[in-house]
């Protein structure tokens, strides 16, 4: 017997976030100093306009990046589901920071000029991920951006370590993203500068284009 879809995306968030919730700490310092400068120059050169710009830095974890988009000049807003990264993202960064679980997002139509989801889309389960783009999409402006970077596998997915991931290869994310009306910009690996197969890392960078899948 299969496991019902909705059950299992309940379990992956509930388990997920758990293990956020009380490794928050130990997270926090584990990623205090990775630097994602070009992934966040990748989106922020795509997006039309003149800054600053509305940033939703979704999956913003204890806030460093945020702290950054909000350093830059631009109003940046955060995401998180955890309740413990979202608490620290507020106290670090001093911006607003809204406590959703990615499968129950409620976000504001037409806000942001860019998303930043940077490792935090591979959580969605593939069942769930063109709804929860579809909402990406909707709190998009026109011509807004969005960036994702991911760990990248052969489209398996599965738990690791108490966290459900999605390991998408680029054509498989290509089809994914094109049917929720995004538009690639660019695509690159990291880290940079090294082989490939030492590139766990997939970046792209999309437009909003069209209309949202149905």
């Amino acid at each position: 017997m299969h496991p019902d879809p909705t059950q299992l995306s309940s379990a992956t968030s509930t388990t997920t976030l758990s293990y956020y919730n009380q490794n928050a700490e130990a997270f926090r310092r584990g990623t205090a100093d990775h630097d994602v400068s070009q992934n966040m120059q990748a989106l922020l050169r795509h997006i039309r306009g003149e800054p600053p710009f509305q940033i939703l830095d979704f999956g913003c974890g204890p806030g460093r990046d945020l702290k950054t988009f909000s350093q830059l000049g631009h109003v940046a807003v955060g995401l998180d589901g955890s309740e413990s990264l979202a608490a620290m993202a507020r106290a670090d960064s001093g911006c607003e920071v809204w406590q959703q679980d990615f499968l129950a997002l409620d976000l504001p139509p037409a806000r942001f000029d860019g998303v930043f989801a940077n490792a935090s889309l591979f959580h969605v389960p593939g069942a769930q991920l063109p709804r929860v783009l579809g909402q990406l999409h909707g709190t998009l402006k026109e011509h807004g951006v969005l960036f994702c970077s991911n760990p990248r596998g052969h489209n398996q997915e599965g738990w690791n370590g108490g966290r459900y991931g999605v390991y998408h290869d680029l054509e498989s994310w290509r089809r994914i993203l094109a049917a929720a009306g995004f538009t690639e910009l660019e695509h690159y690996y990291r880290p940079a500068g090294l082989p490939r197969e030492q590139q766990p890392w997939l970046a792209t960078v999309w437009c909003k284009s069209g209309t949202e899948a149905a």
